[in-house]
Order: structure tokens, then sequence, then C-alpha cells
């Protein structure tokens, strides 16, 4: 049915008047970005750097708000970051590859809860709108749901959700569907960097689409690496691609997936995607340490 609405696999139109609105960050302002998140409720940012304050907070402005998540070895300091997300209620949660751990802090940037058990390498994590958080782990292959109490700082729950997943990294949950959608990274064999799976799953996580590299390239025009994920408003899959230096649209669930290029210029190596409340596109750049926020 893709290809039937594609016209065979061409390309679909991009919708006209997504414009760079904003440029944020770069070079000794962000090092080695990993991880973007919007606020659902205050329209800021948070973003996770490789700087010696882990977590950046830029308000809706642009203007950097604050820094926290101080690099080291105490409790609440961020060894690696991999991914953020924010929480309906406020707070930061985000991932630490350094010692294996969720850890959770106030838009003060006071550590408020620290979940280390259990994990082989925590990776991507996205908040549900009941601040909920699924939560992949890439080495063990599998997916969690986080319940917790934050302004509390207490641990409710730490649910598997799926299993057998290939090295799960970026995840986002639909706002309105409850649909959950992972990026696997395939291993190759030989030279080759190996590809990436998308898969989506319903609220009950039955999985309902996939589709891998090779088989977006029998039916698309370009090999797509996927490296992050988000649902637009419509529940529309987003995907950056860093082969096409790209963010496209894979369509809806019950669509999957079609081919609907967004932004196809002006990116370098696209790692980190969400949406604001605006309905601004917020991309992570790490290619060349930025924010690009994108509207209508």
């Amino acid at each position: 049915s893709a290809l039937g609405r594609s016209g065979g696999g061409a390309a679909a139109p991009a919708p006209a008047g997504l414009e760079l609105r904003l440029c944020l960050g770069g070079w000794g302002s962000l090092v080695n970005p990993t991880g973007v998140a919007a606020c659902p409720r205050s329209g800021r940012l948070a973003v996770a750097h490789d700087g010696k304050k882990r977590i950046h907070v830029f308000g809706p402005s642009g203007f950097c708000l604050r820094r926290f998540g101080e690099r080291g070895n105490a409790g609440n300091d961020i060894k690696y970051p991999l991914d953020v997300t924010v929480t309906s209620d406020g707070h930061v949660v985000v991932t630490d590859g350094g010692d294996c751990s969720v850890k959770a802090f106030d838009f003060e940037g006071r550590g408020v809860l620290a979940v280390r058990e259990g994990f082989c390498l925590p990776w991507g994590l996205d908040a549900t709108p009941k601040s909920e958080v699924i939560l992949t782990d890439s080495e063990a292959g599998v997916l969690y749901r986080l319940t917790a109490d934050f302004q509390r700082g207490e641990l409710k729950k730490c649910q598997m959700i799926r299993s057998r997943l290939v090295s799960p990294r970026a995840v986002a949950v639909c706002r309105t569907s409850g649909a959950v959608v992972v990026i696997e990274h395939l291993k190759a064999r030989g030279p080759s960097k190996g590809s990436t799976r998308v898969k989506i799953f319903s609220a009950e996580m039955d999985l309902i689409g996939q589709m891998d590299s090779f088989g977006l390239n029998l039916v698309f025009p370009s090999r797509i690496y996927a490296t992050a994920v988000a649902f637009d408003k419509e529940g529309r899959v987003i995907v950056t691609d860093v082969c096409s230096q790209a963010v496209i649209c894979l369509g809806k669930p019950e669509e999957f997936p079609i081919y609907n290029p967004l932004i196809s210029h002006g990116l370098s190596y696209p790692v980190g995607l969400t949406y604001m409340a605006n309905d601004s596109l917020v991309v992570l750049d790490s290619g060349d340490h930025s924010i690009k926020v994108y509207s209508s």
C-alpha cells in the first residue's frame, strides 16, 4: 500500500514552509551532544553533551537558562550521557552509559533519583504523558517502562515490556495513541558499518510495523541509517538519517513506510530529534555541535 501511494517508490513531496528559525550551541557551548528533549509544558529544551556540566537547559527564545550534571563519579554526577527526556511534571531524566544508570533531576539541577540496578547499557528514553519513562537497554536488547514518583525520588516499578530486540537505542512514544517506535542497530558482516531497523509497537506492545535499511533501499532512493526518532502531533514517525544528512517522515503506523523528506539540507550529523509544544521540530546536530529549531 505504501508503494501504491508513493507511485512505486518515488519520494513524496516535502511539505512547504519548514524553515530554520533558531540555531543554538556550537562548538565550545556544546561538546559532542548526544540527546535533546523538550519540556511539554514550558517549552524549555534539555540537551545532553560531553561538557563539564552535562545538561544544558535552553529557554524557548534560545537563551541558556541553566547548566547542571557535573562530570564526575559522585552519586548524582553524570559520567557519559547517552540520551535525555523531560517528563510532563518537569523532571530531566538522563541515561548514563558511564555507570549504566538512569538519573533524574529537577529543572534546578538537583538530583532526585538514580536507578542503577539491573541495566546492562541503558541508552534511549522518552517520557509518556503520565510521566512514565520508556527506556531501551542496548546491550540487553530489551525495553523497560519506569514508573517513579520523581517529586519524592521514589522508583515504583521497572518493568520489562519487550525483549529480544537487537541493540535498541533511540525510542519515542506517541502522545496520542501510546504507540512506541524503536530503532535497532543491526550488526554487519564484513567491512560494512551495519544498518538500522525501525520497529513500531502498539500501546499494548504488539508489533505493528517494521522496516530495515535494506528494505527501505529497495523501495526508496536512499539507504537510511536512522539515529533518532520522534512522533509528530499527527502520529507520524519521523527519523534522522545520517547517510543523507536529512530528517525523513516515514508516515503513520498504518501506512508505514512512506518516504517524505522534511529537511534535506543544512545538517551535518543529526543524532537527536524532538517536537516542542508549539509543533516546532528540533534537530540535534552533532556534526556542528548545535541545536536547530525548524517551524512552518
